[in-house]
C-alpha cells in the first residue's frame, strides 16, 4: 500500500518527537490522536459501531415519545408539529444513522479479516467515510436546536416538503444531512468493493468467500447504484427550497410523483441494504452453533445476489395509491411476488442448516433464530402488498408500520445483535455475559412483538400512521379496540427499551468483569478467527493461503469419512494453528500510516451545508477548507519519517525482536 509503514515501526511509535507540520503524518499509536487520525479498518469499524449505537439511543428516545403520545386518547405529550418532527427524525435516525452505519461497522471490521487482507484497499478513504458519516449525523441533529427537526416523514413526499408546507429549516437540514451521509456510504462502497475484488488471500475464489463477505459485497453494490439516485432527488429538493427551482411544483407544470419515483427507486433497494448484512451474519452464526456447514452455500450466495438484482424492480408497490395505472400496477405486483422467492430460499437454507445439527443456544444463536422467525412474519405481511387492492387499503396505515418494523427490526437489527454477541470476543478479547445476553434477547423479542404486532390490528382498523391523536369515539369496541392495542404497543416499546439497556450495561460495564475469552470460544469456521483476539494491528502474521470454504474449520478438522459420508476428527486446535502462523510470520509487514486529512476534508462538508441554509460565505469557507484538505491529502508523504518517532527502547520492541528472529 502507498500509505504504509512497517509493523515494527508502528510498534515503536508510541510517542511523537515532533509537532505536526503542514504535511507531516501523525504517528501516535496510543491516546485519542491514535483514534482520530487512524486509518486502521478495525479502529474505524469500532468507531462506526459506537457512533451508531449512540444514534440508536437517540432514535429510541424519539420512538418512546411517539408511543407515549399515542398511549392514551387525545395525548398531549407532543404537539402536532413536534409529533411530525419526531416520527420523521426517528425513522431517519434509525435507517441512516443506526442500521446502515452499524452494518458498515461490521463490514469495515470483518471483510479484510475474512478475506485474509491486512487492511482495505484505500485506508484514508475509509477514514474519510467514517468522519463524513459522523459530521453528517451531527449536522442533521443540530436542526433540533436551530428551528426544529424535519417534519415531512422519512420519505419527504412533495409537495409537503416544499417551503409553503414546511417553512422551517428542518427539511433543509434533512436534505443536506442525507447528502453528506450519502457521500460516506458511496465512498465506503467503492472502497469495500475494490477490497473484495482485489485483496482476497491467495486461493480464495469468490465461491470460497464467507457468506457475510458475500452479503456485504452485494450490499455495497446496491449502495453504489442506489445512493446516486437519492442524491439526485435531494439535490432537486435543495434547489427547490433554497434557490426557488420548480422541480415538484404542479402550478409550474411539474409532477410531484417524480420525487416518489426517485425516492423509492432508492428506497426499496435500501430495505435490502439494511437486511442483507444481517442475513450474512446469521449465515455465519447458524453453522457455528449448529455444528455443521451452511446448507446450500451456493443457493445462499445466488439468492442474495438475486435479492439485490430483483430489488430494483419493485419500487412502485409503494405507489399503488398514486394512480400509476393498471399495467404498472400489474407489473410491480408480479415483481413484488417474485422477490419473495430468493428470500424464501434463504429461510429454507437456514432452517435446514439447523435441522439435525447439535444446536448450541448461545445468545448469538438465539438472536439468529429470532431473525428467522420475525423476518418471516414481516415477509408474509409484505407479500400482501403484492396484491394491489390489499396494498391500496393498507397504504398510510399502521399496518405498513408493522410490516416495515418486522422487516427492519426483526430482520436487520436482530441480526446485528447476533453479530455483536458472536464477534465480541474477536473484537475485544472477552465474551459478553451470556446470562445478561439471554435477558437482553427475551426482553427485546417480547418487547418487539408487543410493540409492532398490535400495529397490524390498529392499521387494519384504519389508524393512519401520521395521526398524532386518537379519540375514544374512534377507538372502537371489543378485541379490535385501537385504544387497548395502542397501550399494549406503548408498553412493548418500554420493554424493548429495557432490553436495549441490558445490552448497554452488558457491553459497557459487565464486559469488563468477564475473564479473557479463549482464542476459539465458539469453535468457529471462517478466516477472521485465524488471528489473535482482538486482532493484531497487521491482522495476520502470515498472509493465509486458502484451500477451502470454511478454511479455519478444515485446518482444525480432518474428514476421515468414506464416500459421501463425512466424519470429522480434530487434528489441531486454533492455538496450535496460531503458533504455526507466528513461527512462519512474514518478514516485512506493512501497515497503513495515519493521516489527519480525512477529518479535515469531512469537516468542510457541514460547513458548506450550513452555508446553503444561512449565508454564502460559509459555502466559500467550506470550499476553501475542502480544497486545502484535498491538496494536503494529495501531497502528503507516503510514509511517516523515521525521525518522527522516538527511538525504541534498548534492545528493541517485542515486535521488532519477533521480526528479527524470523
Amino acid at each position: 500500500m502507498s500509505d504504509s509503514l512497517t509493523y515494527a515501526d508502528a510498534d515503536a511509535a508510541v510517542t511523537a518527537t515532533s509537532s505536526y507540520g503542514y504535511l507531516r503524518r501523525p504517528v501516535e499509536t496510543e491516546g485519542w490522536r491514535s483514534w482520530f487520525f487512524t486509518v486502521d479498518h478495525k479502529k474505524i469499524g469500532l468507531m462506526y459501531g459506537v457512533t451508531a449505537m449512540l444514534f440508536f439511543v437517540i432514535g429510541g428516545l424519539e420512538a418512546s415519545l411517539i408511543r407515549l403520545q399515542l398511549a392514551q386518547p387525545e395525548g398531549t405529550v407532543l404537539s402536532a408539529d413536534k409529533y411530525n418532527q419526531m416520527f420523521t427524525m426517528h425513522a431517519t435516525t434509525m435507517v441512516f444513522l443506526f442500521v446502515m452505519p452499524m452494518a458498515a461497522a461490521f463490514a469495515n471490521y470483518f471483510i479484510p479479516l475474512q478475506i485474509g487482507a491486512r487492511d482495505v484497499a484505500f485506508p484514508r478513504l475509509n477514514a474519510l467515510s467514517f468522519w463524513v458519516f459522523i459530521f453528517g449525523g451531527v449536522f442533521l441533529n443540530t436542526s433540533w436546536f436551530l428551528g426544529g427537526g424535519a417534519d415531512g416523514g422519512w420519505f419527504m413526499y412533495a409537495p409537503n416538503s416544499d417551503t409553503p408546507f414546511s417553512p422551517s429549516n428542518g427539511v433543509d437540514f434533512w436534505g443536506l444531512g442525507l447528502q453528506i451521509v450519502g457521500i460516506a456510504s458511496l465512498v465506503g462502497a467503492i472502497n469495500l468493493i475494490t477490497t473484495v475484488l482485489n485483496m482476497r488471500a491467495p486461493g480464495m475464489s469468490l465461491m470460497k468467500m464467507p457468506i457475510f463477505t458475500w452479503m456485504a459485497f452485494v450490499t455495497q453494490m446496491l449502495l453504489l447504484f442506489a445512493i446516486p439516485v437519492i442524491t439526485v432527488a435531494l439535490f432537486l429538493l435543495m434547489f427547490q427550497r433554497s434557490y426557488d427551482a420548480t422541480f415538484f411544483s404542479v402550478e409550474e407544470g411539474a409532477d410531484p410523483l417524480l420525487w416518489q419515483h426517485l425516492f423509492w427507486i432508492f428506497g426499496h433497494p435500501e430495505v435490502y441494504i439494511i437486511v442483507l448484512p444481517s442475513f450474512g451474519i446469521v449465515s455465519e452464526v447458524l453453522p457455528v452453533f449448529s455444528k455443521k456447514p451452511l446448507f446450500g452455500y451456493p443457493f445462499v450466495v445466488f439468492s442474495g445476489a438475486a435479492i439485490g438484482f430483483v430489488g430494483w424492480g419493485v419500487w412502485a408497490h409503494h405507489m399503488f395509491a398514486s394512480g400509476l395505472g393498471p399495467v404498472s400496477v400489474a407489473v410491480f405486483s408480479v415483481s413484488t411476488m417474485a422477490i419473495a422467492v430468493p428470500t424464501g430460499v434463504k429461510i429454507i437454507n437456514w432452517t435446514l442448516t439447523m435441522w439435525g445439527g447439535k444446536l448450541w443456544y448461545t445468545t448469538a444463536m438465539l438472536f439468529a433464530i429470532g431473525l428467522i422467525v420475525n423476518f418471516t412474519i414481516g415477509g408474509l405481511s409484505g407479500v400482501t402488498h403484492a396484491v394491489a387492492p390489499s396494498d391500496t387499503q393498507q397504504t398510510d396505515t399502521y399496518y405498513i408500520v408493522a410490516h416495515f418494523h418486522y422487516v427492519i427490526f426483526g430482520g436487520g437489527v436482530l441480526g446485528l445483535f447476533s453479530g455483536l454477541y458472536y464477534w465480541w470476543p474477536k473484537m475485544h478479547g472477552k465474551c459478553l455475559n451470556e446470562r445478561l445476553g439471554k435477558w437482553n434477547f427475551w426482553l427485546m423479542m417480547i418487547g418487539m412483538n408487543m410493540t409492532f404486532g398490535p400495529m397490524h390490528i390498529i392499521g387494519l382498523q384504519g389508524q393512519p400512521r401520521r395521526m398524532y391523536q386518537w379519540t375514544e369515539n374512534r377507538a372502537g369496541e371489543g378485541f379490535f379496540n385501537i385504544g387497548f392495542w395502542n397501550l399494549v404497543s406503548t408498553i412493548g416499546t418500554f420493554i424493548l427499551g429495557v432490553g436495549i439497556l441490558v445490552f448497554l450495561y452488558n457491553a459497557i460495564f459487565q464486559h469488563r468483569k468477564e475473564p479473557l475469552a479463549p482464542l476459539d470460544p465458539w469453535d468457529a469456521r471462517s478466516l477472521e478467527w485465524l488471528t489473535t483476539n482482538p486482532p493484531k494491528p497487521h491482522n495476520f502474521d502470515r498472509t493465509p493461503t486458502v484451500h477451502a470454504l470454511d478454511e479455519v474449520f478444515h485446518r482444525k478438522y480432518e474428514d476421515i469419512g468414506q464416500g459421501d459420508e463425512h466424519e470429522y476428527v480434530q487434528r489441531a486446535t486454533l492455538e496450535e494453528l496460531m503458533l504455526e502462523e507466528e513461527a512462519n510470520a512474514d518478514p516485512h509487514i506493512h501497515l497503513p500510516a495515519p493521516s489527519y486529512w480525512p477529518i479535515v476534508l469531512a469537516f468542510a462538508l457541514p460547513v458548506m451545508a450550513y452555508g446553503v441554509i444561512y449565508t454564502t460565505w460559509l459555502i466559500v469557507l467550506g470550499a476553501v477548507i475542502a480544497i486545502g484538505a484535498m491538496f494536503g491529502w494529495a501531497l502528503e508523504p507516503a510514509d511517516a519519517e523515521d525521525s518522527d518517532f522516538d527511538p525504541p527502547a534498548e534492545g528493541g520492541t517485542a515486535a521488532s525482536k519477533e521480526l528479527a528472529n524470523v
